[in-house]
């Protein structure tokens, strides 16, 4: 890499726009680029797993609490008049979900509706569901999809009941819709006639109500097919799970503990949520790893460091009741079915173990509970979780939470994980950042995005609501600047992933999403970068010019053909650009040159209601000229893909 550093300066110089950049790009030299450079971040916010990639379309569906997030009936209505009551029974449908509802009422057809997450999009297409009831009842149950205006029912289907008196029993239905809803301002109903009830209790006990549409890859418990298809998109190679802050928890005792999000609904409690809401985790650990399996991405998998974000941390005698957890989770899911926890996986139905090839231990360790808790991440958290990963599963490669930038030493073979959110202007100027890292750096860019304008001046209030394209180009920088130190840079993600236009903590996000897919919008911030990877870095030599306002990286892509991949950023006016590739320099060579390009207004963000998206790509073929020299020019804030033809 030495000698693309020497070829390419690190210093961000000012060049004049009007000046045409000169550039030929070497065919020896360079380094090997990391194969997962461009990933995926999940954790539960903005409602981007609940309402959001987790296809279930029933809020508050088995209405579960906790202390900061009492039970309640949010989302759920009346049907008819009928009396709606929580309850904790004695015998509740398990211990993981012990409270339900009780539906009462006077004579004639009653029952209970579920707004969804917000409205509920109605297609002519299969919903399936299913609810618990107890109580004895004769007769038919009806589920069905209709309008909140106009009361129009667009779907129902009767589902014989096989309750009774003393037990909670299951009834399993399949809803086809007969018209398409021309809204997503849509309920989800169960209704019963009171003439069936038995008994002296003239009412029924409902409990975990849940309804889903098509989802990717027909996965029971699924995801939804429109944000996969747009992550998909963006041709990813990791997804990092479970977070984020979710998997550190609000308090020690309420962090992502694994072992409950597996297995039957009926038997995950959820948890109490760290960015204001309770979470079903309906997406639990299998649900993440079939995700892996269904884009073929590799997991980046979370464990818990003994932190929460209160700043409580485990002292160093409790650090191995952790340590050992994760190890559990880890044998769960990569473990022989004659393991405790492989066996436990084969008795779900996933026989066939999982690999992991990258574990990170906790979440931003530097931020909880500072300056304490992040020393005991350091002197004996850190190190304890080293030591046991690194004998039990020597192959994995083990992150730390913080990185060399965070004010931690990573001990080898460790690596660290950085998280940038920084003006656009600091992006840029992070642009040779990782010039810096030596091969013992090896780092990890597990969340990073464009957060505040230029010029703010922190957290409080300065917060933009949506990405911008200014933002978008700087991030588009920054990611360039780590493509080129690719031997050193494991992979980088922006974060968060996904934003429910109905309720979300922060503004940044890939794609935003509502009940509605036609709302689903991907953002300024939905790159191009990871659709051409880079299997090499080679040396880059400037005739004219230099870094800044273009900055670039170039290679060999993973079809052997050459890739220069550059953004424009604070340039007056566009920047003629001439590139060759040593060794392919042919006159009549041709190229497929992709262009981002966006708005004069460098605040301008793409609307997910007028649908007006303010980036535009386009895409042209250039034939290169004398000594295979392609030229071409990028206007002030734009972003750009060249990739040749020939190997």
């Amino acid at each position: 890499m030495a000698s693309v550093r020497s070829a390419v300066l690190a210093v961000l110089a000012i060049t004049s726009p009007c000046n045409a950049v000169n550039l030929l790009v070497r065919s020896s030299g360079g380094n090997l680029s990391s194969p997962i450079m461009y990933g995926l971040m999940h954790e539960d916010i903005n409602n981007s797993g609940d309402g959001g990639i987790y296809a279930e379309l029933i809020r508050n569906r088995a209405f579960q609490g906790s202390d900061k997030f009492p039970v309640s009936l949010e989302a759920w209505s009346s049907v008819n008049g009928a009396t709606l009551k929580l309850h904790k029974l004695a015998k509740p449908l398990s211990a993981a979900l012990p409270t339900s509802v009780n539906v009462a009422g006077a004579k004639g057809k009653i029952g209970l509706a579920n707004s969804g997450y917000w409205g509920i999009d109605v297609k002519i297409q299969n919903y399936t569901g299913s609810f618990y009831v107890k109580g004895a009842y004769e007769g038919f149950f009806t589920a069905s999809l209709q309008s909140v205006l106009t009361k129009e029912v667009f779907g129902s289907v009767e589902i014989a009941s096989k309750s009774v008196q003393d037990d909670w029993v299951q009834h399993s239905f399949t809803l086809v819709p007969s018209k398409a809803a021309p809204s997503s301002n849509n309920t989800f109903a169960i209704t019963f006639d009171t003439a069936g009830l038995k008994g002296e209790d003239r009412s029924l006990d409902f409990n975990l109500i849940t309804l889903f549409p098509p989802t990717y890859n027909s996965r029971p418990n699924g995801l939804r097919v429109d944000l996969v298809q747009a992550f998909a998109a963006l041709k990813p190679k990791f997804l990092r799970f479970p977070g984020g802050n979710m998997l550190e928890g609000n308090t020690i005792s309420t962090f992502w503990k694994w072992n409950e999000t597996i297995g039957p609904l009926k038997d995950r409690p959820g948890m109490a949520g760290v960015w204001d809401y309770h979470l079903t985790t309906g997406l639990g650990l299998i649900e993440y790893m079939e995700w892996c399996d269904d884009l073929q991405l590799e997991p980046i998998l979370g464990v818990w460091s003994g932190l929460a974000l209160d700043g409580a941390y485990y002292p160093q005698s409790k650090v191995d009741e952790a340590v050992q957890f994760a190890l559990d989770e880890l044998e769960f899911l990569t473990g022989a079915v004659s393991t405790k926890w492989g066996a436990v996986r084969a008795s779900l139905g996933y026989p066939k173990p999982w690999t992991i090839k990258y574990v990170e231990i906790g979440n931003e360790d530097w931020l909880a509970g500072r300056p304490t808790a992040y020393d005991t991440y350091k002197k004996y958290r850190f190190p304890m979780f080293l030591k046991a990963f690194g004998q039990k599963y020597p192959d994995i490669q083990v992150i730390a939470s913080p990185s060399v930038f965070d004010d931690m030493v990573i001990p080898a073979p460790a690596a660290g994980d950085y998280h940038p959110y920084l003006t656009p202007d600091q992006m840029v100027a992070s642009f040779s950042k990782f010039d810096r890292l030596s091969k013992q750096n090896l780092t990890l860019i597990g969340e990073a995005a464009s957060t505040h304008p230029n010029g703010g001046k922190g957290w409080d209030g300065n917060l933009m609501s949506n990405p911008w394209w200014g933002g978008s180009v700087g991030e588009a920088i920054f990611l360039i600047g780590a493509e080129r130190n690719a031997d050193r840079v494991i992979g980088a993600t922006y974060a968060p992933g996904l934003r429910n236009l109905n309720r979300w903590q922060w503004g940044m996000t890939i794609v935003q999403h509502a009940a509605d897919p036609a709302l689903t919008t991907l953002s300024t911030s939905w790159y191009l970068l990871g659709n051409h990877p880079l299997a090499k870095t080679l040396p880059v030599t400037a005739s004219s010019g230099g870094i800044g306002p273009l900055y670039y990286v170039a290679g060999t892509g993973e079809k052997g053909t050459g890739v220069f991949k550059a953004a424009v950023y604070n340039a007056t006016q566009p920047v003629p650009v001439s590139v060759r590739f040593e060794g392919i320099e042919t006159k009549g060579l041709t190229a497929t040159l992709t262009v981002l390009t966006g708005p004069e207004n460098p605040y301008g963000t793409n609307d997910p209601f007028t649908h007006a998206n303010v980036v535009k790509e386009t895409k042209s073929t250039l034939t290169a000229g004398e000594g295979g020299v392609f030229d071409f020019s990028l206007s002030r804030l734009s972003v750009a893909v060249l990739e040749t033809e020939k190997k």
